[in-house]
């Protein structure tokens, strides 16, 4: 296979994640009363005990294949933690397309931080890409009036917000790290799965999830915390980080019509605007990136 080939398939890998997170939300949302580090703690325990038992399969790589050096170790296992114990606390404290769509400032900042952190000039359209979307996330939690934020909301807009910026860096940061084996993202779930728990059992009161919640939770762990971290390692390490950056918001438009259609959020006029700014700000971006001279 051509480098450009292997480019394209590993960028290919990664918007296949993108497609399982378009379901996060609702997935999330339908676990109903279940608190957010005990999601956290299921969901990823799911995830890597799948993950590992994949490995030790006859004729799998087996333990060796979660070896990794300490400090992408501790980035992808930050970072998982972070950004879903982040995103896990904006759908249970706000309305869940309004935290949804602020989540989705991601993808913007990834072509950000990559002009950034990547060697890649920050063009004036690029920072105008980043006011549009800062704008849709505005206008998001105004619901186009004047702003009178409901303060039992801000809690939940600011993890959104937070879990935006945590996955963009790691997306960015991730690339640092090429050599080490996507395989290792299943030690990675094992473990944030673990500090899940011990935040859990520290802070939350547990809830016996019922035979539905546990289906639920169990497509949560397989498919957007499961596999689709595996397809995300491979593109950011290997893909077009930029191109990644503006596939990933086919998300929040499936996302939020995923919410919109399970009935889990009422439609109103400032989700459409705001994805259409979203996309607009994304355009920009990657169309003004260029190397450095």
């Amino acid at each position: 296979m051509t480098p450009a080939a292997s480019r394209r398939r590993a960028t290919l890998a990664g918007f296949a994640a993108v497609l399982l997170w378009s379901s996060l939300a609702v997935l999330t949302t339908a676990t109903g009363d279940i608190p957010p580090f005990q999601l956290l703690a299921l969901g990823f325990g799911i995830a890597g005990v799948s993950g590992v038992l994949l490995l030790l399969r006859p004729g799998g790589p087996g333990f060796p294949a979660l070896k990794q050096p300490l400090a992408a170790g501790a980035l992808g296992i930050g970072a998982l933690f972070g950004y879903h114990a982040l995103y896990f606390i904006a759908l249970k404290r706000a309305p869940a397309v309004e935290a949804n769509l602020i989540n989705y400032l991601w993808p913007l900042l990834i072509v950000v931080f990559a002009a950034m952190l990547g060697g890649v000039a920050v063009r004036p359209a690029q920072w105008l890409g980043t006011a549009l979307g800062l704008a849709a996330a505005f206008l998001l939690v105004s619901r186009g009036g004047r702003v009178d934020i409901d303060p039992a909301h801000v809690p939940g807009y600011l993890a959104a917000l937070g879990a935006a910026l945590v996955w963009a860096l790691y997306s960015v940061l991730n690339r640092r790290f090429e050599a080490v084996p996507s395989t290792a993202m299943a030690g990675a779930c094992l473990a944030v799965g673990l500090l899940g728990a011990m935040a859990h059992f520290a802070l939350e009161t547990t809830v016996v999830p019922t035979p539905l919640q546990w289906g639920v939770i169990a497509v949560l762990g397989l498919g957007p915390t499961g596999i689709a971290f595996w397809l995300w390692d491979i593109g950011t390490k290997r893909g077009d980080i930029a191109v990644l950056g503006t596939l990933s918001y086919a998300a929040p438009l499936l996302s939020t019509g995923l919410l919109l259609l399970f009935g889990r959020a009422a439609p109103h006029w400032t989700q459409a605007v705001a994805v259409g700014l979203l996309l607009a700000g994304a355009w920009l971006s990657v169309r003004s990136a260029g190397p450095k001279a």
